[in-house]
Parts: C-alpha cells; sequence; structure tokens
C-alpha cells in the first residue's frame, strides 16, 4: 500500500480451553518461537510473545493489511495443530474461543514488552483472572461475565 504509514501496537491474549496448566516452561519456549513464526510468515512484526501455564500474551506491531480477528485465529489454529501433531502434550490440545485486544502507544512499548516477558514472576502474585480483569479495567471495556474466558482459579 503505497503512502499508508502505521504502528499499531497490539497486545493479544487468549488462553488453553479448559484452563489446565499444560504450557511448562520448556513447551512455552517451543510455543513461543513457533508463534513468532507464524507472525512473521503474516507479515507481523513481533515485540514479545510469552505466557504462564495456561495462557499467553502477543505484543506486536500489526501491518494494517491483515485483521486483528485473522492474525489471532490463524496463531491459535496453527499453534494448536502444531502442539496436537507433534504430540507436544497428552490428548487433545485446544485454546478457548475468544481473545482480548488492546493497544499501546509506541511510548509504552517497552514497559509491555517487559510486562510480558515477566510472565512467570508476575503469576507468583496474579492469578489469570485478575490479571485479565484488571486489563479490562484499565482500558474501560464494558463486559459481560457470560463471554470471558472460563476460569479456574
Amino acid at each position: 500500500m503505497p503512502n499508508t504509514y502505521t504502528q499499531t501496537n497490539i497486545h493479544a491474549v487468549f488462553a488453553i480451553k479448559g484452563r489446565e496448566n499444560i504450557l511448562n516452561k520448556e513447551l512455552m519456549e517451543e510455543l513461543c518461537k513457533y508463534m513468532h513464526g507464524i507472525m512473521v510468515n503474516l507479515k507481523q512484526y513481533p515485540l514479545a510473545i510469552s505466557g504462564y501455564k495456561n495462557h499467553v500474551h502477543l505484543f506486536f506491531e500489526q501491518n494494517p493489511t491483515t485483521s486483528l480477528s485473522d492474525i489471532v485465529e490463524k496463531v491459535k489454529s496453527n499453534s494448536s495443530k502444531w502442539i496436537n501433531l507433534n504430540k507436544k502434550i497428552q490428548g487433545h490440545f485446544e485454546w478457548q474461543r475468544g481473545y482480548g485486544g488492546f493497544s499501546y502507544s509506541r511510548s509504552q512499548r517497552n514497559r509491555v514488552i517487559r510486562y510480558i516477558m515477566n510472565q512467570e514472576k508476575h503469576h507468583q502474585k496474579t492469578t489469570f483472572r485478575e490479571e485479565y480483569m484488571a486489563i479490562l479495567m484499565n482500558f474501560q471495556i464494558e463486559f459481560d461475565n457470560r463471554y470471558l474466558f472460563e476460569f479456574y482459579d
């Protein structure tokens, strides 16, 4: 797209169906690398990818040629297929439906990157439910409890 200039920094969050704590450190590292490759193939610019046990955070600069919903759908579908085909876990792996998507300014990028890359430390004090609810509140997003992730604290 000639003469099109954007900088849209997106933080996407999604969780494992059933919220099982199956993403151990080794699998998380492999999964993040795989998701990084998916993002690059989608012509997105990954800034940070991490998570903790039962959810993942993606932070990337979004290329305007692809919608956020298409990006998340492709990352989720391709990564779950990769986990299942390579038998990375026992049984069938699936992401929950839906995701959270939040935008940040360039001046906030380093803070968000640090936050995402320190998920293990962060979750020693805070549950995923508390984390996700705080993000929704900080962004003043109205929500219906019926359509939030399934939380199993």
